[in-house]
């Protein structure tokens, strides 16, 4: 009896989480499929396989310069957050001092802030700097928020780190820069490659802060924002896919890599 209702428990959890997840998926599938609809507009039943909207989408100069933004953007955020990440989280770990607290709340707090606000802070502060309405002002508001995910990922993985590692490293004779490039970097070399994926994930997808701060310059998620502004355009669905794919792979790659920090902790024996 209490078998029979372990199963059942069991079956209706695995049936609520596939339809959460069909009810998450379902718009992503719409546009997925719809990218490759020969109908201008979005219609059932489907008016065929046809690759018109993703081949005029790649014809689109626009749409080219706001991709290779984009990828701009999301490759040099990836890499200002995962080292300033690792930075934050081995600071966290190795010392205590007055205002640790604190320290991490201001890292945490940026992702918490609505994107609406942190934008317009963001766009008041770089007006004074002289740098609103370039890929450098994406970037630095980007990895305002990237970096507390890469912290958030390093930190974890040095929750496994020996403590005693450092000081045998020290005592044998390597000072403490190298013991930190050749024993901390290495153990926390998934943690920073998950993060790097996450962060670039992260910046690849925003749009609100991205339009506020770009002035003239689009990144893809922008770029279709001020199509959807104008007439309904089918070019939208094919990059939406695109964007939805790049997305997609990049949010994996992370779990991977997070997977395999995982798997690479110590099991604790017991006795």
């Amino acid at each position: 009896m209490a078998r029979s209702a372990t199963r059942l428990s069991r079956a209706a959890q695995y049936a609520l989480l596939v339809l959460l997840f069909g009810f998450i998926a379902t718009p992503m599938l719409v546009i997925a499929v719809f990218s490759f609809d020969a109908n201008r507009f979005p219609t059932i039943p489907w008016g065929g396989f046809s690759l018109d909207w993703h081949v005029a989408a790649l014809g689109d100069t626009m749409i080219r310069t706001a991709f290779a933004n984009s990828l701009t953007v999301a490759l040099s955020t990836a890499i200002v957050s995962t080292i300033l990440g690792f930075c934050a989280a081995y600071l966290d770990y190795r010392y205590v001092f007055r205002g640790k607290a604190l320290f991490g709340l201001m890292v945490a707090i940026p992702p918490a802030v609505p994107a609406s606000i942190l934008g317009m802070a963001m766009l008041a502060f770089l007006s004074r700097l002289g740098l609103f309405g370039s890929v450098g002002a994406i970037v630095a508001c980007h990895v305002a928020i990237a970096t507390s995910f890469a912290m958030a990922i390093i930190r974890l993985r040095l929750r496994d780190f020996p403590r005693d590692l450092e000081p045998a490293a020290w005592n044998l004779g390597a000072p403490p820069f190298v013991t930190l490039m050749r024993v901390v970097v290495p153990f926390c070399k998934p943690a920073l490659v998950a993060s790097f994926f996450l962060t670039a994930a992260v910046s690849f997808d925003e749009f609100l802060i991205a339009w506020f701060v770009g002035g003239t310059v689009e990144t893809l998620p922008v770029r279709i924002l001020n199509l959807l502004q104008g007439q309904v355009n089918p070019k939208i669905n094919a990059i939406g896919t695109v964007v939805l794919a790049i997305s997609i792979t990049l949010v994996l790659l992370a779990q991977r890599f997070v997977g395999v920090s995982a798997a690479a902790r110590p099991k604790k024996t017991e006795g």
